[in-house]
């Protein structure tokens, strides 16, 4: 018999896929440790809800989506005027990788992206998901997804190719 290991190890062993899909909804490394954080004590605060035997990963995946929603109502609502995204993007880059400049193209590209779509392309296309798992993570319909994503998917390309 095969024991899972315990439900802080299963946390700990999500930490990398949580802090990217963070930083993808938030726009930046910062704000996004800042998100991933939260998630992670909302589950920790909350593990008696999840059901063992689901799966962690999507459970968590709801509770960041549903944090970061919560965090953009409140943000609308203090109407606080803050340094525009790309403001940052240069610190710390030593601007010698062509990689480094490339994704920087795609994160802006990302940003870019209406939510749902970006949702939907930073689940499935960077996070690895079904089209179900996704759609149950958002909380929509597969088609819906799917449309998302293709639009997404489709919005991204044309971003790119402008940026080249």
């Amino acid at each position: 018999m095969t024991l899972n290991p315990p439900f802080e190890q299963q946390v700990l062993d999500l930490l990398p896929r949580l802090r990217r899909f963070a930083t993808g909804l938030a726009g930046n490394a910062a704000d996004g440790d800042d998100l991933c954080q939260m998630c992670v004590e909302r589950a920790l605060a909350n593990r008696r809800k999840w059901q063992e035997g689901t799966r962690l990963d999507s459970w968590m995946y709801r509770i960041m989506r549903n944090l970061w929603i919560d965090e953009a109502r409140a943000r609308s609502r203090r109407s606080q005027t803050f340094v525009g995204e790309d403001a940052g993007l240069s610190v710390g880059s030593d601007g010698a990788q062509e990689a480094a400049v490339e994704l920087g193209n795609v994160d802006r590209a990302m940003q870019r992206l209406p939510e749902d779509q970006r949702e939907a392309v930073l689940l499935v296309m960077v996070e690895g998901y079904a089209y179900k798992e996704a759609a149950e993570i958002v909380g929509c319909p597969v088609g819906t997804l799917n449309s998302r994503l293709v639009r997404g998917r489709d919005a991204l390309l044309a971003l790119l190719e402008e940026a080249a």
